[in-house]
C-alpha cells in the first residue's frame, strides 16, 4: 500500500521533473544544431586549441563550363559544406549535383556547378572559398 503524498510534495516533484525535461530539451536542441552543422565551433580558439579538429581541405577544378568543388572536412565541420553552398549561391552558379561520402572521421563532399561563359567566375569563386577555408 502506498502512502499518500501531500500536495506541496507533489508540486515540488512535478516542478523538478519539468526542470529536468527543460534541461534535456535544451541539450537535445544543441545536439541537433551541432549535427545539422548550424552551430560553428568556437571561432575564438586558434587552430592548436581546436581539440584535434581536422583542418578542412578544398580542391576546385574547372573543366569547360563545369566547376567541381571537392571539400574534405571532419565530422565536426559540417557547416563548411553549408557555407560552401552559400558562397556558390551568392556567386550565381547553378549547382547541378552535390554528394558526400563519410569515411571514418572524414567527410568527402563533391559539388558540381555550371558557371557562366565569361570564365572569371571560377577564379573569383576559387579565391573566395580558399580564403574562407584559410580563415577557418
Amino acid at each position: 500500500m502506498q502512502e499518500a503524498i501531500s500536495v506541496p510534495d507533489q508540486l515540488k516533484e512535478a516542478t523538478n521533473y519539468i526542470k529536468k525535461l527543460q534541461i534535456n530539451l535544451e541539450k537535445m536542441k544543441e545536439k541537433k544544431n551541432f549535427l545539422l552543422g548550424i552551430q560553428r565551433p568556437n571561432v575564438n580558439l586558434n587552430r592548436n586549441q581546436k581539440m584535434g579538429l581536422k583542418s578542412p581541405k578544398i580542391k576546385i577544378q574547372q573543366i569547360g563550363l563545369v566547376l567541381e568543388v571537392v571539400l574534405i572536412t571532419g565530422l565536426e565541420s559540417q557547416f563548411l559544406f553549408s557555407e560552401t553552398f552559400r558562397v556558390l549561391h551568392e556567386e550565381g552558379v547553378d549547382i547541378v549535383n552535390a554528394s558526400y561520402k563519410v569515411n571514418e572521421d572524414s567527410v568527402f563532399h563533391s559539388i558540381h556547378c555550371q558557371v557562366g561563359e565569361f570564365g572569371n567566375e571560377a577564379a573569383r569563386i576559387s579565391e573566395r572559398l580558399k580564403k574562407f577555408m584559410q580563415d577557418y
